[in-house]
């Protein structure tokens, strides 16, 4: 028995990295799970990694930034698992290290449009399942530079500025349907957009993305009901663990 038995979940960009991790953990834990992102390659890869390891997987190639692939995504899980308990707003893209003075407006536009303006459209969907059933968590990937920014980070630090605000105001107008929302800092992981943020740094010095799960289940698990509007730190419940 886990402690996401009978839950369904949803992660964006769950074919690698830090998604796949929690895609792990969580089908580890007893939830069924469905991934999605934008190559179905990564997709069929990471569903059957889990699979063999005794998990209930599905995926559905999408683009979360098109309005159409996403109440195609939600109606697919819908139609697969019957509901769906716990949204992972994952998906995000780095955009270029550049000063905001020489910052590609495409470039920009396009950071803004994946890490913010796509989580508004599928979390707008994944409400109109949470909110009837008057059930949920939704948990948003933030960063670090999402709460105090450096220089060079332009569009990708600005657009993790948003997920927080985002998780505030949306974790205060649906609490009364007792959906919680909250966001987590994953910290330095092991990751490729991590190694191309920092192509000096040493990947082994980082924590692989599957040792920094833990709050992303805590969050996802009835251990959390009443936590919402919160920001948490995956690296110091890391630490609090060992």
């Amino acid at each position: 028995m886990g402690v996401l038995d009978g839950k369904v979940a949803l992660i964006t960009g769950g074919s690698r990295g830090i998604g796949k991790a929690i895609a792990r953990a969580y089908a580890r834990e007893g939830a069924k799970v469905c991934i999605c992102a934008r190559r179905e390659s990564g997709l069929r890869t990471a569903a059957a990694e889990i699979r063999a390891q005794g998990g209930e997987i599905s995926w559905c190639k999408a683009d979360i930034t098109k309005v159409r692939d996403v109440r195609r995504l939600l109606k697919e899980a819908r139609a697969r698992y019957g509901t769906l308990h716990v949204l992972v707003n994952n998906a995000s893209i780095l955009g270029p290290r550049e000063p905001i003075v020489s910052y590609p407006l495409a470039a920009w536009e396009e950071v803004v449009k994946v890490n913010l303006t796509a989580l508004f459209i599928v979390t707008k969907e994944a409400l109109k399942i949470m909110m009837p059933q008057r059930e949920g968590s939704i948990i948003n990937l933030s960063s670090g530079v999402g709460r105090i920014a450096r220089e060079r980070w332009g569009a990708y630090a600005c657009s993790k500025f948003g997920v927080e605000g985002f998780t505030q105001v949306l974790a205060d107008e649906v609490k009364e349907w007792n959906i919680r929302v909250n966001a987590v800092n994953p910290g330095g992981t092991r990751t490729e957009m991590r190694a191309r943020a920092y192509p000096e740094e040493d990947p082994m010095t980082l924590p692989l993305p599957d040792a920094i799960t833990g709050v992303f289940v805590y969050l996802a698990s009835a251990d959390s009901i009443g936590t919402t509007g919160k920001s948490f730190d995956a690296r110091d419940w890391l630490r609090k663990s060992n």
